[in-house]
């Protein structure tokens, strides 16, 4: 019996890293100012905060100049797809996306449409992924916006964001990419990828939550998102929340410098589930591409099961897990994600998410092994439709 309990959920949220909260302290107390004071304890929170835009800046080959702070990754997909299309419209209302983006992106489209835009939902493959040739044909003369996920939250595929890259601005349309789940573990560059906007969120990659950043290159045309103060040279008012800044800056800086290493162990843990589950588990499907995956993601349908069943049985185990999207986790609904990959009803229903941090071991995935198979059976052996399959 394992003496802690196994999180295995770093796609919903992450820990956040000793170092980070030893950077953070100074700025609650001993360097409280605001950033928009010109006395000394104001200039030495304005001089993180920069020093901060700096270290971003360079985790994504951009300029400091072109990192604004906001308070979620949601804000800066909202930011990012609204502030756009309403400096845009009388360019064009047509906005290309795909079928699993984060609802942060697919509620941000759907209300625009509400207001009169167009919005084209590209479908994805059994892996899903799209391709460039997909949005260059869905590209059209009113085109502003094309705003597709670096890798997807719940199944881990990582899209051909380069090559869509390249399709927008050989179109001269604006490319938005939500790469909350990628930062910490894809290496971006935001240049040689041709992205226009980025969005990031800091607790993907340990650092605090209530603190992202929107990326936006030089010269893109773009409304304030919040009005009532300077801050963030006039586009995103309210007073910066400095020590959530300098752990952001801080958590990604240790993340990017450590990135292959940590990406080594989390492959490791990965490809081995995935092999485990294969091995001892019958009427099972891997959700996402099998390579084109986030490395620390794992995530399976099971066939006869309920995935909010299994989630509470390992949670009794001492296994924290999910089925998806920790935003959605209070929905009765299947997965959308699950759904746009061609999964029917009832094996969506079915899912386990699995995604590993660095304080992951070999023995975690011991004590997974160990109790998992045995959950699955013991469930399935409640399931009439199960028993059905089996007198066949």
């Amino acid at each position: 019996m394992s003496d802690r309990n196994i999180y295995m959920d770093h796609a919903a949220t992450t820990p956040v890293r000793n170092e980070v909260i030893e950077a953070m302290l100074p700025y609650f107390n001993e360097k409280f100012g605001n950033p928009s004071s010109i006395y000394s304890i104001g200039r030495d929170s304005k001089k993180a905060i920069e020093e901060s835009r700096e270290k971003v800046s360079k985790a994504i080959g951009a300029e400091p100049r072109e990192i604004f702070f906001t308070g979620s990754g949601t804000e800066a997909d909202n930011w990012a797809i609204k502030g756009v299309a309403y400096a845009n419209r009388k360019r064009g209302k047509h906005i290309i996306t795909t079928s699993i983006e984060h609802h942060a992106v697919l509620h941000t489209c759907q209300y625009l449409e509400s207001d009169g835009f167009e919005v084209t939902y590209l479908p994805v493959d059994a892996d899903g992924l799209i391709t460039a040739e997909q949005v260059r044909a869905a590209i059209r003369p009113d085109t502003i916006l094309i705003t597709i996920m670096f890798a997807n939250n719940e199944i881990g595929t990582i899209q051909p964001i380069a090559e869509i890259g390249k399709v927008a601005k050989e179109a001269g349309v604006y490319f938005h990419t939500d790469a909350v789940q990628a930062m910490g573990n894809v290496h971006i560059n935001v240049s040689e990828m041709n992205i226009d906007l980025l969005s990031m969120s800091s607790h993907k990659f340990y650092g605090p939550k209530g603190i992202g950043a929107l990326y936006v290159k030089k010269g893109v045309k773009l409304t304030s998102f919040i009005h009532g103060g300077a801050q963030e040279r006039g586009r995103r008012a309210s007073t910066e929340n400095v020590p959530a800044i300098v752990g952001f800056a801080t958590a990604l800086e240790i993340a990017v410098e450590n990135m292959d290493q940590y990406n080594k162990k989390l492959l490791a843990l990965r490809d081995r589930t995935i092999k485990e589950i294969e091995e001892k588990i019958p009427f099972i499907r891997l959700n996402g591409h099998r390579e084109k995956r986030l490395p620390g993601n794992v995530n399976f349908s099971f066939e006869f099961i309920e995935g909010e069943s299994l989630l509470l049985m390992l949670d009794l185990k001492g296994i924290a897990a999910s089925s998806g999207s920790a935003c959605t986790s209070g929905s009765l609904d299947p997965s959308h994600v699950l759904l746009a990959i061609g999964l029917p009803h009832e094996i969506a229903h079915g899912s386990l998410r699995l995604t590993f941090g660095e304080e992951n071991t070999d023995a975690d995935v011991d004590r997974l092994m160990e109790v998992l198979p045995a959950i699955v059976k013991r469930l399935r052996e409640m399931s009439p439709l199960y028993e059905a399959m089996c007198k066949k």
